[in-house]
């Protein structure tokens, strides 16, 4: 009885060694072209990721689409040739139709944003993509490619997005749809969608997202002794260990932000059969040391620059 956890751990383990290196895209190739359009992720695939990470919203005709924010954004969003000055309707309240009149090809660079991505190529008439054509784009890519799609939800979304079981079920019922249920992975910080994901299509992996430090802490218990981010899972009882936790909540992934991340905390998460897949790494050194301390992959937005550091290290991607 007892060898059967430690026997699975270790075909796990093997699984995710024989899979290679996990290269994201972050919202396609955010540093590179204007995030979670089509002409990121073909920029992406470009590179040669293998995998593509993006953001998930459902219209109010209960489509799945791509986008990061719950709303039209100021920075990325023009309506009839022009910058939009203020967020605009949240997504859910939005019909496809209505949705797809923003543009969204080109960053506003006078925004403190667009400055971010000074690198970023413009490509004019871009529309908020849905989830079916991101999928239709990787199956034109010809070559095997994973997506890893978030839940944009949060505990305190309400209307604004889909609940979390009708946001989980919209989803997987387009992953199936495309026949990617092996590689699709469903992350999000908010757990609850992915519970919900789990019981309706055991066979589709999620990936446990955390962020600690700073203004946003989707660890750190509230008055009740857990984070109203992980879907009634407690910290505490798993002697406060946030791999732990991770594999309680069933992800086969755990994504923390890459500053949050150490050599202990990773040998943590190994031993329990987790795959270790850091965000969002962007500096070449934060790269090469995390590579170094064999994680199993990183999402960045700009995979121009991983592909090189992972050459430098002769880390072949699959």
């Amino acid at each position: 009885m007892t060898r059967r956890p430690v026997l699975a751990a270790a075909l796990l383990l093997l699984t995710s060694a024989a899979a290679g290196f996990d290269l994201q895209g972050h919202r396609g190739a955010r540093g590179l072209a204007p995030e979670n359009t089509l002409a990121a992720f073909r920029t992406a695939l470009a590179i040669g990721v293998t995998t593509l990470e993006t953001d998930l919203a459902v219209t109010k005709d209960d489509v799945v689409v791509i986008s990061h924010e719950p709303a039209p954004y100021p920075p990325l969003a023009r309506l009839d040739g022009a910058w939009i000055a203020t967020a605009g309707p949240p997504i859910r309240t939005l019909t496809l139709a209505e949705l797809k009149r923003y543009d969204i090809g080109r960053t506003d660079p006078d925004s403190n944003y667009g400055k971010a991505f000074p690198q970023q190529q413009p490509s004019d008439g871009e529309r908020f993509p849905t989830l079916d054509e991101l999928y239709a784009l990787a199956a034109a890519a010809g070559k095997p490619v994973r997506l890893n799609v978030e839940t944009k939800i949060t505990p305190t979304s309400g209307a604004s997005t889909a609940d979390a079981d009708t946001f989980a079920r919209l989803v997987v019922a387009r992953i199936v749809a495309a026949g990617m249920e092996a590689r699709t992975t469903v992350q999000s910080f908010d757990w609850r969608t992915l519970v919900a994901v789990k019981r309706l299509a055991p066979a589709i992996e999620t990936v446990c997202l955390t962020s600690e430090g700073g203004s946003f802490d989707t660890v750190k218990p509230d008055e009740s002794g857990r984070s109203p981010w992980h879907a009634g899972f407690a910290l505490a009882a798993q002697g406060g260990s946030v791999p732990a936790l991770v594999a309680a909540a069933g992800c086969a992934v755990w994504s923390p932000n890459h500053a949050s991340l150490t050599r202990e905390r990773l040998a943590d998460a190994k031993t329990r059969g987790l795959r270790v897949v850091p965000w969002t790494v962007n500096d070449p050194a934060d790269m090469g040391r995390l590579v170094d301390w064999s994680v199993d992959g990183l999402i960045t937005d700009y995979p121009d620059r991983a592909r090189k550091v992972l050459a430098e290290r002769g880390v072949a991607l699959p």
